[in-house]
């Protein structure tokens, strides 16, 4: 039974409430809330225990701290719980800073602290099934990639995992745009009173170190519109994965098509639901990211947890965890100076890596 405490109570700490509600037999959480009220109201939507006492918080022995705070206050909160010697998931950025980016390292690094970023977008049984099939070679090499999917560090992690890219510099050129949208749907369900939203768009182009390029294309009004769709393209000398298609050419040469299901590989069968058998029963020309597999992709981090916790590999190492908060503060550097040149340049946690390369030339 792996136990988690959930340091928080926005909209996103509720899916980790979800998750050790909906699978009882691996996870057990509480919450620590900064209120009463937001505890009394919490648990009453997720059925799940809080409270404001640290006291009380501590006595329910988690193995880790699920830090789910906004993310100003994300590495702050972290490294208090890091202090009082636990391991943590934090939610996404890790950091909103390149010092406190820089601290989380040095934690890391110097004491040894377990700090995982639930990075989950690649874990969708969707996108896990197209990146699979990448990896496998099915398009050959892949050298660019378009991702008009999730936002900053959701999406760079998503282009590294697409091209092979990870570790790498690269360079952003840009732009923001603003315009206008009609508004069809929120967290809170449909809107049909006919109103107008305001759509800021990033459009960046990447140039990695390697030669590999990619165009980050996003708003995040495609989270929650009827209106916008989003979509991907990874291209390589063999083919290329559009959506939930690849096109590639097979071992007699003759070109063939792949009709992307959602996979759920052997490890998290545990945490198969009759949702997800239910998702998985049809195909789709759309890319459509629902709530049921964000939800898995963060339980999978999660049950990770117990492996790591016993000397395994990260869930999500931190060294990309880092990256893809830097790209992040990078990109907002970019689109505020259009079609400038920013370059990711050195960082400490790549150090040792770049050392190598260089000590390699």
């Amino acid at each position: 039974m792996i136990s988690y405490l959930i340091v928080g109570s926005g909209y996103r700490s509720e899916y980790y409430a979800r998750i050790a509600a909906k699978h009882g037999e691996l996870f057990r959480a509480m919450f620590l809330c900064r209120s009463r009220e937001k505890a009394e109201a919490v648990s009453a939507r997720t059925g799940i225990r809080a409270t404001t006492a640290l006291e009380e918080a501590l006595a329910f022995q988690p193995d880790f701290a699920v830090i789910a705070v906004s993310r100003d206050h994300m590495a702050d909160v972290a490294i208090e719980w890091i202090e009082r010697g636990y391991p943590v998931v934090t939610e996404t950025p890790v950091g909103a800073s390149r010092e406190e980016l820089e601290a989380l390292w040095a934690l890391s690094r110097d004491r040894g602290a377990k700090i995982v970023c639930c990075e989950q977008y690649h874990r969708y049984p969707i996108l896990a099934n197209g990146l699979a099939q990448v990896q496998a070679g099915r398009i050959g090499r892949p050298v660019s990639a378009y991702l008009s999917l999730a936002h900053d560090y959701h999406g760079i992690s998503l282009i590294r995992r697409m091209l092979g890219t990870q570790g790498e510099a690269c360079t952003l050129r840009g732009e923001r745009t603003a315009g206008e949208v009609a508004a069809t749907d929120s967290r809170y369900g449909a809107i049909l009173d006919g109103s107008v939203a305001k759509e800021e768009r990033d459009v960046v182009h990447i140039s990695f170190s390697s030669g590999k390029t990619a165009v980050y294309d996003f708003a995040s009004t495609q989270y929650r519109s009827f209106i916008r769709a989003r979509h991907l393209t990874v291209r390589g000398e063999k083919g290329e994965w559009s959506d939930r298609i690849i096109t590639c050419v097979g071992a007699d040469n003759e070109p063939e098509r792949i009709f992307l299901m959602p996979e759920i590989f052997p490890a998290y069968r545990r945490l198969d639901t009759q949702a997800l058998r239910d998702i998985r029963k049809t195909w789709a020309p759309e890319l459509f990211l629902d709530t049921e597999q964000d939800e898995f992709a963060i339980a999978s981090i999660l049950l990770d947890m117990d492996a790591y916790l016993k000397g395994g590999p990260s869930p999500y190492p931190l060294e990309e965890a880092l990256d893809d908060a830097w790209f992040w503060l990078k990109l907002n550097e970019a689109v505020r100076n259009p079609w400038a040149a920013v370059t990711t340049g050195d960082v400490p946690w790549r150090e040792k890596e770049a050392a190598g390369k260089a000590g390699r030339a």
